[in-house]
């Protein structure tokens, strides 16, 4: 696939979430985190981008908002024109190699997904699933304002997050002012969505889609829910 055009600017067990001793959001601790969890995780192989397809004709832009190792991203090169952002560039450095062996390419590039190096109106669509939950309240909301610029008119996001009744919710709040923000001992935030919240984070896009995900999961004889939040949300 050829290289993108446009401008970078300048510019299955249970797993109850711990308290951090001190929040993260302003030392972003929780970005330096991921470095350490990518050195460590083992490729989970690529996963389904059916929903977009749905949506989004072959050769549209599409970036990978918090793209990891590429489960996502390298299913999206296969169709279309694909960036990939993430903090941790040993994730970023996965993800190349994984494309590589497949003898596919994307751009990749080392961001936050609240703060991004690209023109207004670059992308026609924007994938973010698993992402928004691993940051504090004014990251998740500069996050949309920076897809809500970069989307052209029409343009599409799509979201998925760990939902407020997943089975890891719970332990003491990482920030007291922040309700259903939890942290794991490696670092990690971990942020569990309600739908009306989801809904206000996005007030500013057309609800094309939202559900709520559940699946039961048996972990040593007990049963345990798993939640998940999921939307399609095109810019208005």
């Amino acid at each position: 696939m050829e290289t993108m055009d446009m401008k970078i600017e300048d510019t299955d067990t249970k797993i109850i979430d711990k308290p951090m001793e001190k929040s993260a959001s302003s030392s972003k601790e929780h970005f330096l985190a991921w470095n350490k969890e990518y050195a460590h995780l083992k490729w989970g192989g690529p996963a389904s981008i059916r929903d977009l397809k749905a949506y989004l004709a072959p050769g549209a832009r599409v970036l990978d908002a918090g793209s990891g190792d590429g489960r996502y991203l390298g299913e999206l090169s296969r169709s279309y024109t694909a960036v990939g952002v993430d903090v941790s560039l040993i994730a970023l450095g996965n993800s190349r190699m994984q494309l590589a062996r497949s003898g596919r390419f994307a751009e990749h590039l080392g961001a936050s997904v609240h703060t991004l190096p690209f023109k207004s109106g670059s992308f026609d669509g924007i994938i973010c699933y698993g992402v928004l939950q691993h940051l504090f309240k004014e990251e998740r909301k500069a996050a949309v304002r920076e897809f809500s610029r970069l989307l052209s008119c029409g343009g599409l996001v799509f979201f998925e997050a760990f939902g407020c009744e997943d089975m890891r919710c719970g332990g003491e709040p990482s920030n007291l002012f922040e309700e259903r923000t939890f942290a794991r001992k490696n670092g990690i935030i971990y942020h569990y969505f309600t739908e009306e919240e989801v809904k206000a984070l996005f007030y500013e896009f057309e609800v094309l889609e939202l559900e709520n995900i559940t699946k039961e999961k048996t972990f040593r004889g007990k049963s345990y829910l798993r939640h998940m939040v999921r939307g399609v949300f095109r810019k208005l």
